[in-house]
């Protein structure tokens, strides 16, 4: 596997889907805004029973973008950003399905490139991944 970021490249910010976060996501993003926890949620973080997600931005860059961190020069949190951004697309669903890995290369122009991906790495990744977020892939 190959894939290095592109420079500038939001197409994964676009794709629909939710962002979800994890309470160490929440504190990391709090604090690069310079917020409490407990401002930051009630600003951002949508909950339910199980889970814990970015509240959809109205009026965003794009019709399908879920975060509202996302602007017009790009991720507007990249140093802080959530588990599941900072590990895609080393997801445990792409990693353990190759018809959805190839269904986003389609999209992603970042899959196929750069240096190869040790697959270590990779599952290391996937591992973190379903650490964070148990309840998605129970």
């Amino acid at each position: 596997m190959r894939f290095t970021c592109q420079l500038g490249c939001v197409a994964c910010c676009e794709q629909r889907g939710m962002v979800y976060v994890n309470d160490a996501d929440i504190a990391r993003l709090a604090e690069f805004l310079d917020m409490s926890v407990r401002r930051f949620e009630k600003r951002y973080v949508y909950r339910t029973a199980n889970t814990a997600r970015l509240r959809k931005p109205r009026g965003g860059r794009s019709p399908h973008a879920q975060c509202p961190f996302l602007t017009t020069n790009g991720c507007s949190v990249h140093a802080a950003k959530p588990t599941q951004c900072r590990i895609f697309p080393f997801w445990p669903e792409l990693l353990d399905d190759p018809e959805e890995w190839r269904a986003t290369a389609q999209w992603c122009p970042g899959m196929k490139k750069g240096e190869l991906v040790q697959i270590e790495k990779a599952r290391a990744q996937a591992q973190e991944m379903r650490q964070a977020f148990p309840y998605m892939y129970e």
